[in-house]
């Protein structure tokens, strides 16, 4: 493989990470806005949604510039389709923080209905998975890939925690039923981040060792 080629799969390399960054800002500028109740910075969140989008784009024409091409070697080949499949997911984390922008703008004009404790816990947690998970599939790391899944426990419990809170919420005051349910929806926004992120570390051990970590026994041709 020619020496261009070498560098546009570092460049791709670098795209994401580029495009993931800008997903991780989502995610703590949304949940901020609530927990500040800043609507301004809700906004903000909903306008840079375009930037995901475009940087999306860009980076489908590097992985279509790439395969065009040729020459590349079976591990570079690799990269190259699991940004393709790493992309979208990356698209859809920025939709749920969004989301949560949203929420925001809509629970900053109405009374707080109770502290937001585990909120920012929620958010540091989803940012930093996120984050690592693309560090591991730059540097091409199985190991640092596994241990992000491994925490996706921690942000269950605290999803668990925030929704029987909520539930509780409910339960003593019924006026507090649209607060809650955006409360809900912004938790579960957080989960699913958490299991996305999943996603993206799953495709990065494929990536390096071929191993299907949510379908084991699909690892191997059959009969091996």
């Amino acid at each position: 493989m020619n020496s261009s080629t070498k560098l546009a799969v570092k460049d791709l390399r670098d795209h994401l990470l580029l495009m993931g960054g800008e997903v991780e800002r989502a995610i703590d500028y949304g949940t901020r806005a609530l927990i500040a109740r800043d609507s301004e910075l809700a906004e903000q969140v909903l306008s840079d949604d375009d930037r995901v989008d475009q940087l999306e784009l860009e980076a489908d024409q590097r992985c279509v510039d790439l395969l065009s091409r040729g020459s590349m070697d079976g591990s570079d080949l690799r990269v190259v389709v699991t940004a393709i499949k790493i992309t979208p997911v990356l698209e859809r984390i920025a939709d749920h923080a969004a989301s949560i922008a949203r929420a925001a703008i809509y629970l900053n004009n109405e009374p707080q209905l109770k502290p937001y404790f585990d909120l920012p816990k929620m958010s540091w947690l989803a940012c930093e998975m996120l984050r690592l998970s693309l560090d591991a599939f730059a540097a091409g790391d199985a190991a640092a890939a596994r241990s992000v899944i491994e925490r996706d426990n921690e942000i269950d419990q605290l999803y668990d925690r925030c929704f029987h809170d909520l539930l509780e919420c409910l339960s003593t005051d019924a006026t507090a039923a649209g607060r809650v349910a955006r409360l809900l929806m912004v938790v579960k926004n957080l989960e699913r981040i958490g299991d996305y992120v999943k996603d993206i570390c799953e495709l990065t051990v494929y990536m390096i060792e071929a191993q299907v970590i949510r379908h084991p026994q699909l690892s191997s041709p059959p009969g091996r």
